[in-house]
């Protein structure tokens, strides 16, 4: 080809070993790179693309490669521009959508858009289909609109227009029937969303052979990051424009990790990287040299993975040394977990080590609330990477301001942010009105609602005010957890979220919002007492169970203007606390100033060295020196949402492997024999995963136990303790023994009270509903059951507080 060089540039393949020189010079064929974590890929990808190029294969024209985020394009580009002298201004590379968008844009009369089309990003598109439900007179409480959203993209990625969908029951057929309305509104306006982008451009491809024969002549050479992440739809994209079949096809290079997806809830299909092995029949390059962590790391990852059947197959390797041996924690609960991370992380600090090449992973997103609490309370700067800190989160905040405004009616903030929320037929005319009736009286807006017009308008403002009226009156004689966990089931939230498509994780959270308020309970108490916090909090993990009828009459919480501060407890007086607990503070008003100082304070600034906080998803494509994986128990990582489906289950293992490799030198893996998670204390079996490592790699910081000693049972005596105001009067619980028992497995249990409980028996749980017991485990005030719930899946419980009702 005339302009480019015969022979390569001999920069390009000096520092390649001979794995990824191997890649790199491959024939024009179709390839699959088999990328181990830490191998080198994207260098890989990049000097494949300056390769071809130097070597006269392709111009920059012929050449398209598709990459998951618009950041990896723009950094590929720039290492282009410094390994090829040739313009990289033809040459196309980006996102899928941000390719497809492209292509739309030359063809938009053939893809039948406006030339000005628009693009709706989630917020628009949300906001788009609410437009329409109202347009409808659609109740959006029975067809909430986010859950529309997730199933009219869920169709699309499948590559189905409502036409296509199969309809086999009602909620189906009204679905399809919205995806259909909302397809005109779209086409009306002018507008696509992003999984429009993709679906529209399949189409145009599919349905003009002009057009189709012109990208697969232009496009010799197709590259793909990522691979183990595309959904059907863009596997079935690439296919077209490679022309697939065809004895003049491109050669498509995919690069990928089928050990490392963990998208399957986006709908990314790791069967798509075998699927590309059987159609293309592609040369097979594995990059098993690893640059990043220390051999007992690597092998604690081979070892992991291998477990997995469905798999391609690769052995990560690395020339450094063995290094440290993988430290195993087990903790007695999730505050001891969280105590135990801040001492060691002060240990690596104190070494030299920044904070912000210390990462803490997890599961679930709601378990960051108690370490974030230990780091605030340790002043260790810390940073959520990809998300928000816990009562930052949109839930919390909405939970918080019904609980603010319990406590003072008269704040506006909070008032604007729930007044609506769930929906309740209060709009944004309304608000205005209010606004200005309220500026006009100068009292505040929720005062200001006794002076509005009849109306329905005013009827939904009254509807809001008997609410909260109702609230107050049924919480006031409550502990404080009882109060937050009313308010968030009585305010519509937790169903709001629970109807959401990914609602779980917000539901999650606000289950722990009934954590923390216990926590800050305990603690509380434990000071008015003078007693140890850790201790307490030792006390309380089993004893959990605080009742209605728990005298709290000086915690009342009216509507009148006095309530705040008429009812003074006198154990608070002389007490200081992290949340400036004054005399004249009620407990929730305690909790709500506590929780506005966990959020504001030690925010850490954009360059300020903090520790890295965020779950194991966030965690893909970044890498640290040192990292702790925390609560490995089973039901919480492998999820129990997974432990029944295989597929399931090796995505969970998958998405271990990429926590162990984020690690570069130093891996830390933690669990606890209790944890509060969903308002419940939870007794663990410890992570299957942990028994899949080599021995050899691991250094148990505690003495290692049997699995059926995964769960400390202890046994507690009464006592009366409680700090007045905070606790109950009386039948607070102390620890007599922490001895650890063994599990033994039975089929039934009686309590004291002769209540009976089987295997097989149907139950019923104020708070997660109806269930089947399935397991039966310990005896005495050590019995637990493994529930299977049919909203909430599988749970773990105590027997002796968990309140179960038999079904008849």
């Amino acid at each position: 080809m005339q302009g480019y060089n015969s022979s390569p540039m001999p920069d390009l393949l000096t520092y390649l070993n001979p794995e990824q020189r191997e890649a790199v010079t491959l024939p024009a064929q179709p390839a699959l790179i088999l990328a181990g974590a830490g191998s080198g890929k994207t260098r890989v990808l990049t000097t494949r693309i300056a390769w071809l190029i130097e070597t006269g294969q392709v111009s920059p024209s012929g050449v398209l490669a598709v990459t998951f985020t618009n950041k990896a394009a723009k950094s590929m580009l720039l290492r282009l521009s410094t390994m090829v002298p040739v313009s990289m201004r033809t040459l196309w590379m980006g996102t899928f959508h941000g390719l497809c968008h492209r292509m739309l844009r030359a063809h938009y009369r053939d893809a039948n858009l406006p030339a000005t089309f628009q693009i709706l990003d989630m917020q628009d598109q949300l906001a788009a289909l609410k437009r329409m439900l109202r347009g409808l007179n659609v109740d959006e409480e029975k067809h909430p609109a986010k859950r529309l959203q997730g199933f009219i993209n869920s169709a699309k990625e499948q590559g189905l227009r409502a036409g296509d969908i199969e309809v086999t029951d009602h909620t189906t057929r009204t679905s399809v029937e919205f995806y259909e309305a909302y397809q005109t509104q779209c086409l009306r306006e002018g507008v696509v969303d992003f999984a429009e982008l993709l679906l529209r451009c399949y189409e145009l491809l599919h349905q003009h052979e002009v057009i189709l024969t012109h990208y697969q002549q232009r496009f010799r050479h197709v590259l793909v990051d990522e691979f183990q992440d595309t959904n059907r739809l863009q596997y079935a994209w690439l296919k077209l424009l490679s022309g697939y079949g065809k004895p003049t096809a491109a050669a498509v290079f995919a690069v990928g990790d089928d050990d490392q997806s963990i998208y399957g809830f986006r709908g990314a299909e790791v069967e798509n990287m075998r699927h590309f092995e059987q159609q293309f029949h592609p040369v097979m390059v594995k990059l098993e040299q690893n640059y990043r962590s220390h051999g007992h790391i690597l092998d604690a990852a081979n070892h992991l993975i291998a477990h997995n059947n469905q798999r391609l197959g690769k052995n990560l390797r690395t020339d450094a040394v063995h290094g440290e041996l993988v430290r195993v924690m087990e903790a007695g609960s999730d505050g001891q977990e969280a105590a135990w991370l801040v001492d060691e992380i002060r240990q690596l600090i104190g070494q030299g080590h920044a904070s912000s090449e210390i990462a803490i992973l997890y599961r679930s997103n709601a378990q960051s609330r108690v370490i974030e609490h230990a780091l605030f309370s340790a002043a260790i700067p810390y940073r959520v990477y990809g998300g928000l800190r816990f009562f930052e989160r949109a839930e919390i905040k909405h939970a918080l301001a019904y609980l603010r405004l319990m406590e003072n009616p008269d704040d506006d903030t909070a008032f604007m942010r729930v007044v609506n929320f769930p929906t309740r037929g209060i709009g944004a005319r309304s608000l205005e009105h209010l606004q200005a009736q309220a500026k006009e009286r100068d009292v505040s807006l929720f005062r200001a609602i006794a002076f509005m017009p009849g109306g329905k308008t005013s009827s939904a403002l009254l509807g809001f005010v008997r609410l909260l009226e109702k609230m107050c009156s049924e919480t006031k004689v409550m502990p404080l957890p009882d109060v937050v966990t009313y308010v968030v089931t009585h305010s519509g939230l937790l169903t709001h979220y629970q109807n959401e498509r990914e609602g779980q994780e917000r539901v999650a959270n606000l289950d722990e919002l009934t954590n923390a308020a216990n926590a800050f309970f305990i603690e509380e108490t434990a000071r008015l007492n003078g007693q140890d916090v850790v201790r307490a909090e030792r006390k309380a993990e089993v004893s959990f169970d605080f009742s209605a009828s728990a005298s709290m009459s000086q915690a009342t919480m009216f509507f009148s203007e006095s309530s705040a501060t008429d009812a003074v407890p006198d154990a608070f007086e002389g007490v200081a606390s992290d949340a400036a607990l004054t005399e004249d503070m009620t407990p929730l008003a305690a909790f709500l100033s506590h929780a506005s100082l966990e959020a504001g304070d030690h925010q850490v600034q954009l360059n300020q060295d903090a520790v890295q906080m965020m779950t194991v998803h966030a965690a893909k494509g970044l890498e640290f020196i040192a990292v702790f994986v925390t609560g490995l128990e089973e039901g919480l990582f492998p999820h129990e949402n997974s432990a029944f489906e295989a597929s399931g289950l090796e995505e969970e293992r998958r998405l271990m492997y990429v926590a162990i490799t984020r690690a570069r030198a130093r891996l830390y893996l933690s669990f606890a024999q209790t944890r509060m998670l969903h308002g419940q204390v939870r007794y663990n079996l410890r992570s299957r995963f942990l028994d899949e490592l080599p021995e050899e790699s691991l250094k148990w910081l505690t003495p290692r136990r049997s699995p059926e000693q995964g769960f400390a049972a202890a046994r507690w005596r009464s006592d009366s303790t409680s700090a007045q105001g905070w606790g109950r009067n009386k039948g607070a619980a102390t620890q007599e023994s922490s001895l650890p028992k063994v599990a033994s497995h039975t089929t039934s249990y009686v309590s004291a009270e002769g209540v009976a409980h089987y295997v097989g028996q149907e139950i019923f749980h104020n708070k997660f509903g109806e269930g089947a017991v399935i397991a039966i485990e310990g005896r005495d005030e050590n019995a637990r059951a493994h529930i299977r719930f049919k909203r909430h899946g599988l749970k773990w419980l105590a027997l002796s507080v968990a309140k179960l009702t038999a079904i008849n």
